[in-house]
């Protein structure tokens, strides 16, 4: 049996994780997410259920995944495009708050969903350490200090904002005890406003961010 090159294995990898999570999403939004099970999942996205679980490890990271699938790779490839001249801390602070906040119907309405149900919820926080590793890398080339832990912990300290502000953004606002949408759970109203609690997460980073900056610069 002749191995596939490595692209063409990429390739199909990607595309049997992206049928799962898109499957996962349709079918919470279609049932409500307690009424989907892991073997529904992967019938639906033709593959096993123990195919399922090389990708995902629960029913709640596949619909979530569909949610901020891809959202590292646009906020470093934002930073990387960065204007010459732009301060990084400005330019990390703008990508992370246009990914989080500029989002189409379809997501608007799949995080309507994720904010009801205890587990999604955490699933979705829980996403934000996604961050870090594109992130790392991105910042490093930016400073052009691949070999320390400069950008490694400037990259972990953006993924512990962004958790920080939604968490912040997501507390239950006096309702502990109302229903969700598909039953029981937890109904969350956000509390005010997303980017403005994102800025004010990443604001304490910015003289870390300034400082390296200036070790680096001629």
């Amino acid at each position: 049996m002749t191995t596939p090159p490595p692209g063409l294995r990429e390739r199909k990898k990607k595309a049997t994780r992206e049928a799962l999570r898109e499957a996962a999403l349709r079918l919470a939004m279609e049932r409500g997410p307690d009424q989907v099970r892991v073997e529904d999942i992967a019938e639906a996205a033709g593959v096993s259920p123990r195919t399922y679980n090389n990708y995902f490890a629960s029913r709640e990271q596949a619909i979530v995944s569909a949610v901020t699938a891809d959202r590292e790779a646009r906020i470093a490839a934002a930073v990387a495009a960065r204007p010459a001249g732009a301060r990084l801390a400005d330019v990390v602070t703008e990508a992370v708050v246009e990914q989080y906040t500029n989002t189409g119907e379809r997501e608007h309405a799949a995080l309507l969903l994720i904010i009801t149900r205890t587990a999604l919820r955490d699933a979705f926080l829980d996403a934000t350490a996604g961050i870090e590793h594109p992130l790392a890398a991105v910042i490093a080339e930016c400073l052009d200090d691949a070999g320390t832990y400069t950008a490694r912990v400037l990259a972990a300290g953006v993924a512990a904002a962004v958790r920080i502000a939604l968490e912040g953004w997501l507390q239950p606002a006096g309702n502990e005890g109302a229903a969700g949408s598909f039953g029981g759970g937890g109904l969350v109203v956000p509390s005010g406003s997303l980017p403005d609690q994102l800025r004010a997460a990443l604001a304490p980073l910015s003289p870390a961010f300034d400082a390296a900056e200036r070790r680096t610069r001629p």
